[in-house]
């Protein structure tokens, strides 16, 4: 399938592919025949593509030469020297903008840019399907004593309180999704190392708030301070913290500061920690206030949607429309005087009932 900002569609025709490993499980002999993996038919019948497999040996040199030729040429002209990117997410969008770029080539003498040619082809692309095609695997894991799960040798944090629980991984190419039945407990960007580990510092604060003494050397403090999530400003007020209060008292008031970024964005609460730090505040609760100010400070900094002079949308209750085409009513207001003959007469003080009658 095709894919770009604005290349969408499926070919109609046979798409050639060399022998991938993800989607060719086997090659039978040396003819076009091919044992495909599971994922790769679902993918195929998904979204209507007939594969052509180029045949293997000497007879099938000529058949790749094409694609290998077109994939060299981008090679060297986006990918050398290899781009620095953040995420896989960044480098696709930088492709993207390639692949747009592309459109204004002209390969040698040819009458017309690759964008010309391929606004001939446009119409023979079939439509993609509205429905996503879920590439991913699942996978079933079990959460060990360490409150981690293993996918593909790495290891991978998950919340505390999901220990000794089952849960199922959807593992992507460059991302990993925890599951707890439908609800999305943990996400990993995925390690393509032997033997790693991705650690989430939130992931063991209910474990560490127990056992404070445990955080210092903890890998997932080591883990968030490389990936900027720990700030030196949250050192800073630590150690403040610890001077104040003590090592175990200190630390703890740091976790229940970092249990509050659950519910405050980490900016306000950097923001509240250096605001804080500077009055000598070193409780939670203190920084809790100051993070508080700093959101409230930048809702009202944020400017106000603009008022437009046409008549704005009004919402008018069924109710009322109706009552509104009613006629006006003239009657009395209703009147209970007539009921007061119901009433007992008042017996004067002293007055006994008569026989037979109810007091």
């Amino acid at each position: 399938m095709l894919r770009g900002p604005h290349i969408r569609g499926v070919p109609t025709g046979k798409v050639r592919y060399d022998n991938l490993k993800a989607a060719v499980s086997a090659v039978l002999g040396f003819t076009r025949a091919r044992t495909e993996s599971a994922r790769w038919t679902a993918f195929r019948e998904h979204y209507g593509v007939e594969a052509f497999y180029c045949q293997p040996g000497i007879k099938g040199a000529h058949e790749k030469g094409g694609v290998e030729g077109d994939i060299g040429w981008f090679r060297r002209n986006h990918l050398v020297p290899i781009p620095e990117v953040g995420s896989l997410d960044e480098l696709n969008e930088m492709i993207d903008c390639w692949d747009e770029a592309d459109e204004g080539r002209r390969i040698g003498a040819r009458a017309r840019t690759v964008g010309e040619y391929f606004a001939i082809e446009r119409p023979l692309l079939r439509m993609v399907s509205q429905e996503p095609f879920e590439t991913g695997l699942l996978l079933p894991v079990r959460v060990d004593r360490y409150s981690q799960i293993t996918v593909r040798t790495n290891r991978y944090s998950v919340p505390a309180r999901f220990i000794g629980r089952q849960l199922r991984v959807m593992l992507r190419a460059s991302r990993l999704i925890v599951y707890d039945g439908q609800q999305v407990v943990a996400e990993h960007d995925r390690l393509f190392a032997k033997g790693g580990r991705r650690l989430e510092l939130d992931h063991y604060l209910e474990v560490l708030i127990r056992k404070p003494g445990a955080l210092p050397g903890a890998t997932a403090l080591e883990q968030a301070r490389a990936a900027g999530r720990f700030t030196p400003v949250h050192d800073t007020w630590w150690a403040a913290a610890c001077k104040a209060h003590g090592d175990r008292d200190g630390t703890r008031a740091l976790i229940e500061v970092l249990l509050l970024a659950r519910h405050i964005p980490t900016e306000h609460l950097v923001t509240g920690l250096a605001a804080a730090l500077r009055v000598g505040a070193l409780t939670a609760d203190a920084v809790a206030l100051e993070a508080r100010k700093a959101a409230e400070e930048d809702e009202q900094a944020a400017p106000e949607p603009a008022q437009h002079d046409n008549h704005e949308a009004t919402v008018t209750f069924l109710t009322e429309r109706r009552l509104a085409q009613l006629p006006r009513d003239t009657r009395p207001l209703p009147s209970v005087t007539a009921y007061d003959q119901l009433l007992k007469r008042a017996r004067p003080p002293g007055e006994r009932p008569a026989q037979g009658e109810t007091p």
